[in-house]
């Protein structure tokens, strides 16, 4: 039960972060209609995700509930998209990594789209 509330705990911080650091940067860069906060966000997750992995593999496994799956996930889901990435590169499972990487864009693309569909019969 402990873990569950440091995930929710983080989970809701990390939410706060995104839209606080998206939102603002958003605001100040406006470059047309490039999501630049998003990719900010995104690019700062992964190497938050990166950095918590090795760190705290390395010294303290028992926060990564809090750090990794909470805030991390919370903060960017890119950012679990990416670490998972790395894992398959690491473990030379090119062609999982290959599939992961296409099916996760294309159905993720697909889903938006089936999405607004759907809304839009309702």
């Amino acid at each position: 039960m402990r873990n569950i509330f440091l995930i929710f705990f983080g989970g809701g911080l990390g939410s706060v972060l995104r839209y606080l650091l998206s939102f603002n940067t958003q605001k100040l860069w406006k470059i047309n209609n490039f999501p630049v906060g998003t990719l900010l966000v995104n690019i700062i997750g992964c190497f938050a995700i990166g950095f918590l992995t090795s760190y705290l593999v390395k010294y303290d496994n028992g926060l990564k509930f809090l750090l990794i799956t909470g805030i991390c996930g919370g903060f960017t889901t890119f950012s679990a998209f990416s670490i998972e990435n790395y894992s398959l590169w690491e473990n030379q499972q090119f062609l999982m990594l290959t599939i992961y990487i296409g099916l996760s864009i294309l159905l993720g693309i697909i889903a938006v789209f089936a999405g607004i569909k759907f809304s839009n019969i309702l």
